[in-house]
C-alpha cells in the first residue's frame, strides 16, 4: 500500500513538472504581449554616456545639464563625464 501512495505522488509530481514545462514554454513563444496580457515590468533605461552601461534612473548617478538629465551607472562614470565636457 506504502508502495502504491509513493507511486502516486511521484506520477503526480512528474505530471506537473511537464505541465509547468509545457505552459512555459507556450508562454515564451506567446511573448509577453501574448492574448490578454501585458508587460508590467517594463522600464524605461538610460544609456550611460561614458561607459554604456544602460541605467534605471531612478537609482541612477544624474547631473542635470541643459538639455536635462544625464544617468551614469557610477559616482566615477559622472565625474569622467564632467572632466570630459570641462
Amino acid at each position: 500500500m506504502l508502495r502504491f501512495a509513493l507511486l502516486l505522488l511521484l506520477l503526480i509530481l512528474l505530471t506537473r513538472a511537464v505541465w509547468r514545462l509545457i505552459s512555459g514554454v507556450v508562454d515564451g513563444i506567446a511573448g509577453p504581449q501574448g492574448p490578454g496580457r501585458q508587460s508590467s515590468r517594463a522600464v524605461q533605461m538610460a544609456r550611460d554616456p561614458v561607459c554604456g552601461t544602460f541605467v534605471v534612473p531612478g537609482r541612477a548617478v544624474s547631473l542635470t545639464e541643459r538639455d536635462g538629465p544625464i544617468y551614469f551607472c557610477s559616482a566615477a562614470c559622472r565625474d569622467r563625464y564632467r572632466a570630459r565636457t570641462a
